[in-house]
């Protein structure tokens, strides 16, 4: 395995690749990246629509509606990860009009958020959702963003 994280940025469309770079380059998307990993492997971050964000809700989390979203990790361990993390640019900009937010403060926390969620952690159980949402807090200050959690 190679002795650094690899990371590869895809899009569905040449459209979404221009809007998201309007947000964030390639190069601000992997500083995000590492900053909430120091393993190594390979992540993969693919931004969607909402019809492959339903598609791949429907399928793996049997909720019929896309989301901002999903996490596949296939390997995990102290030192490495593999993992596919999909966001879906419509939902995001959505998201981020209706609770005030900047678009580049909140796409930065949801991929924050899918690293932490490749790297095994949950929001499931109140405890768990507490440590995950105060290291996404702790991660995002050190990158200059606000709290997520605070209302704008």
């Amino acid at each position: 395995m190679s002795s650094k994280l690899q990371i590869d940025i895809q899009f569905a469309s040449p459209a979404i690749e221009a809007a998201i770079n309007q947000v964030a380059s390639n190069t601000l998307l992997k500083k995000w990246i590492k900053a909430a990993t120091n393993k190594v492997g390979l992540i993969t971050i693919r931004f969607v629509n909402s019809a492959e964000s339903k598609k791949m809700n429907a399928s793996y989390r049997n909720k019929d509606k896309p989301t901002n979203v999903l996490t596949f990790s296939y390997a995990l361990d102290q030192e490495s990860l593999n993992a596919d993390i999909i966001l879906c640019l419509p939902v995001i900009q959505k998201e981020a009009k209706e609770q005030n937010k900047n678009i580049k403060s909140h796409l930065a926390h949801l991929v924050i958020h899918g690293c932490l969620h490749a790297q095994g952690y949950d929001h499931e159980i109140p405890k768990q959702a507490k440590k995950m949402e105060a290291l996404e807090i702790k991660l995002l200050s050190g990158l200059g963003f606000s709290n997520p959690y605070t209302p704008q």
